[in-house]
């Protein structure tokens, strides 16, 4: 870990601090909610021996990143922006892209916005989901699975912020990183978080040092940075009206695991199996479905993980 060289640019208005390692082909890894740099820093290893620079920042919102206070801040042309500023700043033209969770959302939206600039995709966990013009994302989620859905309960500013702050951000982090249910996410607004079971033991893939890293981040940044991605959801619908069934027209291998509370969300399983996925990335090379594997598979799965991400990025 001691190889990683940590430093800060401004970017789209923002300071935003990246992790790097290695020298060659660029590979921007972007990472998802509650994570950080850290959650790529097997693959930042891993791939940097194998002759690429690795790049991990920590997103908008995140780390030792500015964390703008309101939600309108945080929508994808923000996000996007201050990546491409990056590039920018960097020197970099193009890059291999790899995102996971929201920084698969994000990605997805980059290839949108900027195919130019992306020689391939790897993305994990959060398959493309093309924008549905009838019906705005959280209300769409709502009536699939009423208000205590997860995403429903982070709308509201400070009221997540409160259930975390009693549940303890280190139990937050084991709760979350130990979850092997695929069912869909609730808290109860009578209970909240609090009203969880505890934690099993830590597997062997995260330690108690992994844990004390995130939580120490975010006791410091608090998540309202995080959760903001979650309260622009509504706004990025909007906004990206005008992308409305634009394809993804980057290369692109998809990696999930089959526990991964995404890929059982009702529809998604057909979406990326019976042709619809293809229909929208035409370049969809590749879907991997990782057996007995859970949401934080980059974490869960490391060497997994970087191997198909060079088997599929030394094609291009």
């Amino acid at each position: 870990m001691e190889k990683i060289e940590h430093t800060t640019v401004t970017t789209n208005g923002i300071d935003m601090h990246y992790a790097s390692v290695g020298s060659g082909l660029v590979i921007l890894f972007l990472h998802g909610f509650p994570e950080l740099w850290y959650s790529w820093r097997h693959q930042l290893l891993s791939l940097s021996s194998l002759g690429y620079r690795c790049v991990a920042p920590d997103l908008r919102g995140y780390g030792d990143t500015s964390a703008p206070a309101s939600a309108d801040s945080y929508t994808v042309f923000h996000i996007v922006g201050d990546l491409v500023g990056l590039l920018d700043t960097l020197g970099i033209e193009s890059v291999y892209l790899v995102g996971h969770d929201w920084g698969a959302v994000i990605a997805w939206s980059f290839c949108q916005f900027r195919p130019d600039r992306v020689k391939a995709l790897v993305n994990l966990s959060v398959a493309y989901r093309p924008r549905n013009p009838m019906v705005k994302p959280v209300e769409g989620l709502r009536a699939l699975f009423g208000d205590d859905y997860y995403i429903c309960r982070f709308q509201e500013p400070g009221e997540i912020e409160d259930d975390i702050a009693q549940l303890g951000t280190e139990k937050l982090f084991k709760l979350f990183l130990t979850s092997r249910d695929p069912r869909p996410f609730l808290i109860p607004k009578e209970t909240g978080l609090r009203g969880m079971s505890d934690p099993p033991p830590l597997p062997s893939w995260i330690s108690e040092q992994d844990i004390h890293y995130f939580a120490n981040k975010f006791d410091r940044t608090g998540f309202t940075g995080g959760l903001n991605y979650y309260r622009a959801m509504d706004r990025n619908w909007e906004l990206t009206s005008p992308w409305t069934g634009i394809q993804i027209k980057v290369p692109v291998k998809f990696i999930v695991g089959d526990l991964d509370i995404t890929y059982h969300i009702p529809g998604v399983k057909e979406y990326i199996h019976c042709g619809g996925f293809k229909k929208d990335v035409p370049f969809l090379q590749e879907v991997v479905v990782m057996e007995g594997v859970a949401h934080f598979i980059n974490q869960e799965k490391p060497e997994e993980i970087s191997m198909h991400i060079y088997d599929f990025i030394k094609k291009f």
